[in-house]
């Protein structure tokens, strides 16, 4: 004997025609609701699509460090005292507060940022806006800050970059390697790979620059690469390792590197 199932009288049978997805609380269909939803995870998506060269927020806070170490060592004393309070304030506001390169910033936020630094008694100066405008063209011209987007009523969008990015920097760390090799201990049982300041240490032997394409690195971009491949007895020691940019260290895969040499017209 066939059961039916028991339906309350009050209770209705949607029509065949009805639309299953139907209208939701707000007057809102589920289509609309699931179409919002993807475009949310659209710009999700793309806001995460991180490039090798956009570089947000890519590095290692262990790595900071020996980034505020660089920028005392290599590019502070290039800097006038303002042009170095300047870059300290936009260092503080991108790399350090948001592990972010890139800041949108007005004249006036720094003006009313490093007055404190410049003291009169107990009257804080504020900088005037010419001030500012002046030193930030020097710290352009010195490519130690780059304008990367359009001004508007928030600021100007700046690029800071790091000492292994500018020019002048580049020429006084090459000079610090030569001094300083003899002091690099090579000892095989050391690991240079997996140690994020060992790795450092092989990216400023070689003056971030990738051994192959000679293409220039900074620390976001580098990677290292096996001179002798794992697979084939390789270790990580400091004389097997070499800088590398991505794409040529995914091509190679675990050729020798003296093979991808001779296929290649390049010459090392």
């Amino acid at each position: 004997m066939k059961t039916e199932r028991y339906m309350p009288c009050d209770e209705k049978r949607p029509s065949l025609g009805a639309d299953p997805l139907g209208s939701i609380k707000g007057g809102k269909t589920l289509n609309e609701e699931i179409n919002k939803i993807r475009e949310l995870l659209d710009k999700i998506e793309k806001k995460n699509d991180v490039s090798e060269d956009s570089l947000h927020g890519t590095f290692d806070y262990f790595e900071l460090p020996q980034i505020i170490a660089s920028v005392i060592d290599f590019l502070q004393p290039l800097l006038s005292p303002y042009e170095s309070v300047i870059y300290w304030f936009l260092f503080r506001h991108s790399i350090i507060e948001t592990a972010d390169r890139y800041i949108r910033v007005s004249n006036s936020q720094i003006a009313q940022g490093i007055g404190s630094k410049f003291k009169s008694g107990d009257k804080v100066k504020v900088a005037s806006d010419k001030a500012i405008s002046d030193n930030l063209r020097c710290l352009m011209e010195k490519k130690v800050i780059v304008i990367v987007g359009d001004t508007n009523r928030d600021g100007t969008l700046y690029k800071i970059n790091l000492p292994e990015e500018i020019e002048l920097c580049i020429e006084r760390m090459k000079k610090s390697r030569v001094e300083n090799t003899c002091h690099v201990e090579q000892k095989k049982d050391l690991d240079y790979y997996n140690i994020a300041e060992n790795r450092l240490l092989i990216f400023e032997r070689d003056g971030y620059v990738c051994y192959k394409c000679r293409k220039q690195l900074t620390r976001f971009s580098a990677t290292l690469d096996h001179i002798q491949p794992v697979s084939q007895g390789g270790d990580n020691s400091y004389s097997n390792l070499i800088t590398c940019c991505l794409h040529c260290n995914s091509s190679r895969g675990a050729k020798p590197i003296m093979e991808q040499f001779t296929s290649d017209s390049k010459v090392f």
